[in-house]
């Protein structure tokens, strides 16, 4: 069975996720430690790049959690529930992970619409615009709001379909 566009989606962003962490983190942290050790001194601000890829890789992943049921859950009263009432707990649930997702992604809008605005830099010799490393951390919320209350929907349309998967 092909897979949904939207969980492509979210699979590609994990995927780019992936590579921001490696490439994004990774490469400048081995960087700065090599020069540190042999030319004693460190040109490469591989603490602030870090922080902006650890960042937007967590936004960029959030939404594949929530295609692929793998946020962590705690569940030992819940399965031993009748159906009726194990539905009704997991619908909650994910209600209530629409809701926190769109209030991340609804602030981290204020936080990237005041940056471009005040047209923030960082304080590092770096001197990054801010809309950038915030930008791609909201593109990530943003879409994990769309996947968080989409997952919800779904539920409800699959279980008026008497799909109890």
């Amino acid at each position: 069975m092909k897979e949904p566009l939207p969980q492509r989606v979210s699979r590609w962003l994990a995927w780019i996720a992936g590579a921001v962490i490696l490439f994004g983190c990774a490469v400048p942290i081995t960087l700065d430690v090599l020069m540190r050790y042999f030319l004693n001194e460190s040109v490469i601000d591989s603490f602030e790049i870090s922080s902006y890829g650890l960042a937007i890789s967590i936004g960029l992943g959030l939404a594949y959690t929530v295609t692929t049921k793998a946020h962590i859950r705690v569940d030992f009263l819940v399965t031993k529930l009748p159906f009726p009432l194990r539905a009704a707990c997991d619908l909650l649930a994910a209600c209530a992970l629409a809701v926190v997702a769109a209030a991340l992604a609804w602030f981290a809008w204020g936080t990237l619409a005041q940056s471009w605005a005040m047209d923030a830099r960082s304080m590092s010799r770096l001197r990054v615009p801010l809309v950038l490393p915030q930008g791609l951390w909201w593109l990530g919320l943003a879409w994990f709001a769309c996947m968080a209350v989409l997952a919800p929907v779904q539920a409800v349309l699959r279980l008026l379909r008497g799909d109890r998967a």
